[in-house]
């Protein structure tokens, strides 16, 4: 998915808590919502991985999106066929979403 239509996606839970980002996306009709969605459980996921590593506690109710952001990815080239022997091209578009999150405290 292009970086544009992600990026109005991301704008959206950029420092709000992790619990009403997941609310934001769940009822989301942007189609980058999925994507934008399994990023924030990945980050959620090793955020707590970390910390029972650390010996501590994670409270999934104390973290806050820090930073959001969607950078372009490679694009794919393809073609299509069109009138008279043409080609007309197609590019598939790719994103890099990063999302950071942090306890309040902190």
């Amino acid at each position: 998915m292009s970086a544009r239509k992600v990026r109005l996606v991301v704008d959206q839970i950029r420092g709000k808590s992790v619990n009403e980002a997941y609310a934001l996306l769940q009822f989301s009709k942007k189609g980058a919502a999925e994507p934008v969605g399994k990023t924030l459980r990945s980050a959620v996921a090793n955020a707590q991985v970390k910390s029972q590593d650390g010996g501590g506690l994670l409270d999934i109710d104390d973290l806050v999106v820090r930073e959001a952001y969607v950078n372009e990815g490679p694009t794919l080239r393809r073609f299509r066929a069109r009138a008279q022997g043409r080609a007309a091209p197609i590019r598939k578009r790719t994103s890099h979403i990063t999302v950071v999150i942090d306890s309040k405290e902190a």
